[in-house]
């Protein structure tokens, strides 16, 4: 008995979380299956997009945060000097 040609196709060589390696086919050309990065479109995104920051901790926030601050402490100092 004769094994499909999917079985006898080359291997995807990522590691598993066991420490294993995948046992799903290669997609053709590639090294790795269609979950690893194989197929087009997949994989990371070309960059470091994960680094972006958003939210409280922008450069534009901490900066708007430290004026605001800066303005308060000079309008507490005002408040002080009037009799």
């Amino acid at each position: 008995m004769t094994r499909p040609a999917m079985l006898e196709g080359p291997r995807c060589g990522a590691k598993t979380r066991t420490g294993g390696c995948c046992r799903a086919p290669a997609v053709k050309g590639k090294a790795r299956c269609r979950m690893h990065g194989g197929a087009a479109g997949s994989g990371a995104p070309v960059g470091n997009r994960n680094a972006l920051k958003n939210g409280l901790y922008t450069r534009a926030a901490i900066e708007a945060r430290r004026a605001l601050r800066a303005l308060l402490r000079e309008a507490r100092q005002t408040l002080e000097q009037i009799p």
